[in-house]
């Protein structure tokens, strides 16, 4: 990844504050669009349209856990100028750093089936193009945008596709007639009607991705330019700590939005969803033409986004076995980028339920999770590779409490899977 010049401001006052916070809102949005992408429409759309405002509080839960892990990446990419993926080949023994490597690419390889997947989907809602077709089509679109552009202009298209979404869903909220107390108790009291683990997981494995921790790690380096100053690394962590906050808060309410929406229609009136399409037929009658269009479009645009975020952790992950940084010029790059997109398009081709493939594709992401964070935790508290930023005990405990929450939720999953 490049690194830009970005030197502390030496302005005073509160415009310089707004400046220098500006220059680094970014690298949080790019993550945040991972979480806010078609697996998300599809487990946050079951969850609101079979349970209502009982689920709200695994977004909150995930997006406190999610602030911690992605702060806690990116804190990795700036003290030591590598990728989860790099530190993981510099510092793990060869055979260890493989084998978790492997399973992330794998995930960022599902992470894209889902984002193709619901791309595609979008479209045969607006055009009635076949589902094939369409993943052909965003396939090509994005695989053009990622070779042919800079870093730089893709932050600029996702950061204004993830203001599209986010004001398409305060279109849809403004057409509903929202039940604010029963939603206010839901993001705060956790519940688990029966049935609902594998909803739970997959909203949970929706939020917090591990390719996610991989990306955020490498692209907050493109914020970076010199590691030899103190004050230089402390400036980057107090703006990249705010970036990510702000860019955490964009994607609670969106995916809080997409709960709201789904409980406030289909859940009131007892219309349980399968299908991303059927949501889409089903609002035409509830709340009109107009919202449908708005919610197809919205939904293609997360996934041409999310789709670019996915080959950008894949491309990074096989960057880094190679003990490499991202560079979309480089052979190591680009075959994990192509590979990444590729394996999630053929898998298109072998779903049979889209919907189900995409809340599948959630699940298989948190099974997976554990070993990223576990692999982030020994890395960030490692003094040998942190220096004086390894993990403070503070730390330490909210990342361990964070790995022992998920861990424990995907034991519940694979002993409900086995029943």
């Amino acid at each position: 990844m490049t690194k830009s010049a970005d030197r502390p401001g030496n302005g005073h006052g509160t415009l310089a504050i707004v400046s220098d916070v500006m220059k680094y809102i970014g690298p949080g949005i790019l993550v945040t669009v991972g979480f806010i992408d078609p697996g998300n429409w599809a487990a946050n759309v079951a969850a609101g349209s079979l349970y209502g405002y009982r689920l709200l509080w695994m977004v909150t839960l995930a997006t406190l856990m999610l602030i911690f892990l992605q702060h806690n990446a990116a804190h990795l990419g700036i003290v030591t100028g590598d990728c989860l993926a790099e530190a993981a080949t510099r510092h793990l023994p060869p055979l260890l750093a493989r084998g978790v490597l492997l399973s992330a690419f794998l995930a960022a390889g599902a992470t894209a089936m889902a984002e193709l997947l619901g791309g595609a989907i979008a479209l045969r809602m607006l055009t009635g193009l076949p589902v094939w077709a369409g993943t052909v089509l965003i396939l090509l679109f994005v695989v053009w945008l990622v070779f042919g552009t800079s870093y730089k202009r893709i932050e600029r298209f996702i950061i204004g596709f993830v203001s599209l979404i986010g004001l398409s869903f305060v279109f849809e909220l403004g057409l509903v007639r929202m039940e604010w107390g029963e939603a206010a108790a839901g993001w705060v009291t956790p519940a688990l009607p029966a049935g609902a683990l594998p909803i739970l997981m997959s909203v949970l494995g929706a939020v917090v991705m591990p390719h996610n921790l991989f990306l955020h790690s490498e692209i907050i380096q493109s914020r970076q330019w010199n590691r030899e100053e103190e004050a230089v690394i402390v400036h980057q962590l107090r703006f990249e700590y705010l970036d990510t906050l702000f860019s955490m808060g964009v994607g609670w309410a969106i995916n809080s939005a997409m709960i709201l929406v789904a409980a406030a229609t289909f859940f009131r009136h007892a219309i349980p969803v399968t299908d991303l399409a059927q949501a889409e037929q089903m609002l035409r009658p509830i709340l009109g033409g107009g919202a449908a269009v708005v919610f197809a479009m919205a939904l293609l645009l997360a996934g041409v986004a999310s789709s670019i975020t996915a080959g950008m952790a894949g491309g990074s992950i096989v960057a880094g076995m190679a003990g490499e940084p991202y560079n979309s010029g480089d052979i190591h790059t680009r075959v994990g980028i192509v590979a990444t997109l590729a394996i999630g398009a053929a898998a298109v081709f072998f779903v049979g339920d889209p919907f189900r493939g995409l809340i599948f594709s959630q699940i298989l992401l948190s099974i997976q999770l554990p070993a990223t964070i576990f692999l982030q935790i020994y890395l960030t508290s490692s003094r040998r590779v942190m220096g004086r930023h390894a993990n403070s005990p503070f730390e330490k405990a909210l990342l361990w409490g964070t790995a022992g929450v998920v861990t424990v939720l995907n034991g519940m999953l694979l002993i409900d899977f086995l029943h």
